[in-house]
């Protein structure tokens, strides 16, 4: 069994177990989380109508994945990276670029890849294609390299990434009939509304 390399300075709340189908580490990033790592191991989350960006640097062999939800759209208009309603898709961007970069990355050299994005959240129908929206836009806004993406439709995802080569693996989970991953979102929107109301952040 390969031996849990340190995490770096950070990251030590993520947890990371062992899978032994793939012979690797694995860290699991949950909703609002990002997770950036250098070493032989994989990044894994479980997505609904939620975004995961996964950003890697292969030629100095560092990459992270963030997984975060908009705490509103504004329906069918287009949708701007700036906008105030995209605040929190902006910092798990700008978080996730940072430290990848912080950790040896080159900006030039950075490449994406996007999951995500479905339509799994009932009551609320446009949350999915709206968080789609500001992923590319964002992508557009900072001239980023989108190098492939898998988004929208009426199913979860789970997506494992190798964060030293940018490999990612997708697996849409279509025959999953309980309603964990909306419960897990509806609460997370929730919490992320209820944060931006008590905030006392200044955006600029």
């Amino acid at each position: 069994m390969n031996q849990f390399k340190p995490v770096l300075h950070g990251f030590e709340h993520v947890k990371r177990f062992w899978d032994s189908g793939r012979g690797a580490v694995v860290a699991k990033v949950l909703p609002g989380e990002f997770y950036v790592s250098k070493n032989d191991e994989l990044i894994s989350t479980v997505l609904g109508s939620c975004i995961a960006a996964c950003i890697y640097d292969e030629h100095h062999r560092v990459g992270g994945m963030n997984h975060f939800m908009l705490p509103g759209v504004k329906g069918t208009t287009a949708i701007h990276a700036d906008d105030l309603n995209c605040r929190y898709g902006n910092w798990a961007m700008e978080y996730l670029i940072n430290e990848v970069i912080k950790n040896g990355a080159r900006r030039e050299n950075l490449k994406i890849k996007l999951f995500g994005g479905g339509k799994i959240i009932s009551s609320m129908t446009d949350i999915g294609i709206g968080n789609i929206r500001f992923a590319e836009a964002y992508v557009e806004e900072e001239n980023l390299t989108l190098i492939s993406h898998d988004v929208g439709g009426p199913w979860p995802r789970k997506v494992v990434f190798h964060p030293q080569t940018g490999k990612a693996q997708v697996k849409k989970l279509r025959q999953m009939h309980n309603d964990t991953i909306e419960k897990r979102e509806v609460k997370y929107l929730h919490d992320i509304e209820e944060q931006g109301k008590q905030t006392d952040i200044e955006l600029f």
